[in-house]
Parts: C-alpha cells; structure tokens; sequence
C-alpha cells in the first residue's frame, strides 16, 4: 500500500520501467480535472447501494476516465475491511478522490458501485493481477507475502476476483463484495461457471490462506472497532470532520514508524531472497531474451531504510498525509479560487 505516490514510484522502480517505455505517470491529484458523477453517469447513480448516503450531494471522478479502456493491475492479497482485495478495489483510489474513508463501514456495497460506475464510464474494462507473491494475514498494510508464480488474466472483474479467492482457499460467494457483484449480474463469482483456460493445474490449487482476521494488528483491530464496534459512535464521527488528520498520523506513526522497521524486514527475509526479490534488486543490470530473465542475479533484495532512516522516512511520509488531507487540501483549494476570482 502506497500513501505517498511519488515516495511510491521511484521505492518500487516504476518510474525507471515507466521511463524504458516511453511512458508518464499521471498523478490524479495534481492537476486533473474532476467530474461530478451525476454528470458522468446520469441516472445510473440512482441504483447505487450505498455511495448516495454517504455522499448526499454527490461526488467527483476524474474526467479523463470517461470513454477511455481501463486496465487494472491488481496483487493476489487480503485485506482486513473485505477479505480479499483484486481487481474491484484497485478502482477505490481511482475513482473517489476526497473522503473516500468515509465509505469504510460500507466497503462491500461502495466496491460494487464503483464496477457499475466503470461499466458505464469506460470503453473495456480488463484485468491483470499479479500472484508471483501474494499475500496473508492482515493486509494490505501488515500482509506476509508469499511466492506463489501465477499471473491471472480476466475482463470479468468479478470472476477474476472470485478466481483469487479461491486459489487463497476462500468462498468467494461468501466474500460480500463478490457476491453482491454476483447477484446484480455484474460479472461471474462463482467458481463453477467460469471457465479457466492457460494452466489449469494452476488454478486448481488451494493455498489455505488464514486470511487477514486471525492475526490482526494492533491497527487493524482499531480499525475494526471504529467502523463496526463499539468505537464507531465515540470515533468515527471525528473521521468526518477537520479532525481526521490524527487517524493518518497515527496510521503512518504505526505503520511506517514500527511495523515495517521493525517486524517486516524479519518476516520479508524469504521472499527478499527469491527469485522474483532478486529480480527487482538487480533488472536494471540483466537482459532478457524472448522466454523473460533467464538469470536474476545473485544479489538478493533488501530494505534499505531501518532504524533512523526509517523512522526519518515515516516522517516525511507523514508530513505529507497531513499535507495533503482532504480536510486541509480542500480548504486550500477554496482559498486558491477565492484569490483568483478577486
């Protein structure tokens, strides 16, 4: 999970794979026009499940999305708000721009009106989600990954999602979102009626995932009791408020303070050290030839920032989840008109 895009892009190599194409990145918060989703879609926003209760007087998608094809780049992991995470939710942070927060306690309903939205909004809609590590436990933030060696490959946002699922050893029919999704006819989530063709011995593993519940953090359980138990009427009305900010604090203080310098280098040491972590460590020095990488080098992957540097880094990131808080960023946005109409 990235909270600072730009910290994200260059971490993970992107921008130098993005740059060996011929491509950009477009970040959706600096500069891109928004629409109104009324405008969007018209009157498909009158089916929605939840999206209009928790957003009465609408909101805004981004205005290059509309006619375009959309390809989703989804992991094979789960989540501690909806089981398992795939190609539905990769739209979340694309599609709702401010307060998408607030949709937390209707998670499920908010993912299926999202794929209805993008039906409407986008000329194709395909997937590629990628299981060369997946993950367990109390994702996204605190997952263990694993190396798995499978790509999945699917127009059907649902069925690709349901196909994840069960390779994790998940019903997917008793995974809310996919079921809901299901039962709209929004695409195929049951494992039964889709049809599997590339290695099928693949698809027919089972990896018996404990799933993101039965260990959950310290993070994830609050979590959990402020959207749906007993902290949700004392807590969660401040999520909504100019008082939001301290959950971002106290996520990256956490999360990129504690967790990640101190129990994730422990847990990441295998799959640092696999093929696929000395792949990211040392491509930019290989040559690939018509069958992929033949050889991945020997140096093995490695977390650069631990201890003071981490803790440094956390900061930073910080900084910018304060920064660039929907509470703060609005305001800042309505001073900026303000000022250019005077």
């Amino acid at each position: 999970m990235v909270i600072d895009a730009h910290l994200g892009e260059r971490e993970k190599k992107q921008l130098d794979v993005v740059a060996g194409h011929g491509l950009r990145n477009v970040h959706l918060y600096e500069g891109e026009e928004w629409i109104h989703i009324r405008d969007a879609v018209g009157d498909l926003t009158r089916d929605f499940l939840c999206l209009n209760q928790v957003y009465p007087g609408g909101f805004h998608i981004p205005k290059r999305f509309l006619g375009e094809n959309i390809i989703h780049l989804p992991t094979v992991k789960t989540h501690v708000f909806t089981t398992t995470t795939g190609a539905m939710k990769n739209a979340f942070g694309g599609l709702l721009n401010e307060r998408r927060h607030w949709t937390h306690p209707v998670i499920h309903e908010t993912l299926v009106d999202l794929l209805m939205v993008q039906q409407r909004i986008h000329r194709g809609i395909f997937a590629v989600m990628d299981g060369t590590f997946a993950g367990d436990g109390p994702g996204p933030r605190c997952m263990l990954p694993y190396v798995k060696n499978v790509l999945l490959a699917s127009a059907d946002s649902v069925a690709i999602d349901a196909v994840a699922a069960q390779l994790m050893g998940f019903d997917p029919l008793s995974i809310k979102y996919i079921r809901l999704a299901h039962e709209r006819g929004l695409g195929c989530g049951d494992p039964k009626k889709i049809d599997i063709v590339g290695d099928v011995e693949a698809a027919a593993e089972r990896w018996g995932f404990v799933g993101p519940f039965r260990k959950m953090t310290f993070a994830s359980r609050m979590q959990h009791q402020i959207y749906w138990g007993p902290l949700k009427t004392p807590i969660e009305w401040s999520l909504k408020t100019v008082l939001a900010p301290w959950a971002y604090i106290a996520s990256v203080l956490y999360h990129d303070s504690f967790w990640y310098p101190l129990v994730a280098k422990r847990k990441m040491k295998a799959v640092l050290a696999s093929d696929w972590g000395r792949l990211f460590r040392n491509w930019e020095h290989l040559s690939p030839d018509h069958d992929g990488f033949p050889n991945v080098g020997t140096e093995v992957a490695r977390v650069a920032r631990t201890g003071l540097r981490a803790l440094l880094t956390s900061l930073k990131v910080l900084a910018t989840c304060v920064r660039e808080a929907p509470e703060f960023a609005a305001r800042r946005r309505r001073t900026m008109k303000k000022h250019s109409h005077a």
